[in-house]
């Protein structure tokens, strides 16, 4: 262990999950979310990491046409294994019948318990789209239903399915994904039917249920595939939507009926049924 490392603070006034998805996707390291943003700790500097920020802001401004103040203070610290101290700060998240926690935390014996040991970053089930992806899960998703977990990353959502008795297909474009999908689901003793490199259309047969946590223009994109493997009758759980998009995403689902919308944030989860009534 090196004797020093940094320690970079960042604080933004607005869009923090846009910035959290940012870091997530850019960072060789993880990072602490704060109420007001974000540390980020590590044995190298860290001023690449404040130019992307500047970048990314700079890039936002003209997007979304408003001013985001951002804040970065960056200090050389003593080490003195910041690795556990972070590892103590994180705490179990609940969502309904859901137990989320880090392995050196003892597990909840009142919930479902999902384990996922983040190393140095524990956003998953953080983010509201993948909390309420998790709601969803929770109300809709019933022992023996086929689900299918389309853009899986960490697996959160199909180990949850899983956790319930569905029968559990998943699959990524990302080959890390899939990898860290099966390391999750090995975590928590439990097993994937099919897990694939690929998309959705390779998939065989139809699901009860079908859960994409991605992002609207993908959902768009896919929106046929989607469609395609959901049985008669069945629920498909579309997450990872931000409000102003809902009714874009909408128009590409017509046929579909309108079960429930979880919205957190500035995000929606919506939960449709296959076939109007």
């Amino acid at each position: 262990m090196q004797e020093y490392y940094f320690e970079l603070i960042v604080n933004v006034s607005s869009h923090h999950d846009l910035f959290s998805d940012f870091l997530a996707d850019t960072l060789p390291v993880g990072f602490e979310e704060t109420d007001g943003g974000f540390i980020i700790r590590s044995e190298d500097e860290l001023d690449t990491i404040v130019w992307g920020l500047e970048q990314f802001r700079e890039a936002l401004q003209k997007a979304t046409g408003e001013n985001i103040e951002l804040e970065c203070k960056q200090e050389k610290l003593k080490n003195s294994d910041w690795v556990k101290v972070y590892q103590e700060s994180i705490q179990p998240l609940v969502i309904d019948k859901f137990y989320i926690h880090p392995t050196w935390d003892a597990p909840n014996p009142e919930l479902v318990n999902i384990a996922i040991d983040p190393a140095l970053a524990f956003g998953t089930g953080h983010h509201p789209t993948t909390a309420s992806a998790l709601r969803a899960i929770s109300k809709y998703v019933k022992k023996g239903d086929r689900v299918l977990d389309v853009g899986c990353g960490s697996g959160i959502l199909g180990v949850a399915a899983l956790k319930v008795g569905a029968l559990v297909d998943a699959c990524d474009t990302d080959i890390a994904c899939v990898e860290n999908s099966q390391l999750n689901s090995d975590l928590n003793e439990v097993k994937f039917e099919h897990l694939w490199e690929g998309s959705c259309a390779l998939a065989s047969g139809k699901y009860d249920v079908v859960v994409a946590n991605i992002v609207a223009d993908v959902l768009i994109f896919i929106a046929n595939d989607l469609k395609s493997v959901v049985k008669e009758g069945g629920i498909l759980i579309l997450s990872g939507i931000l409000e102003k998009y809902e009714a874009k995403v909408l128009k590409f689902y017509q046929g579909f009926e309108i079960l429930e919308k979880i919205a957190q944030d500035e995000w929606v989860t919506l939960i449709l049924k296959q076939g109007k009534k």
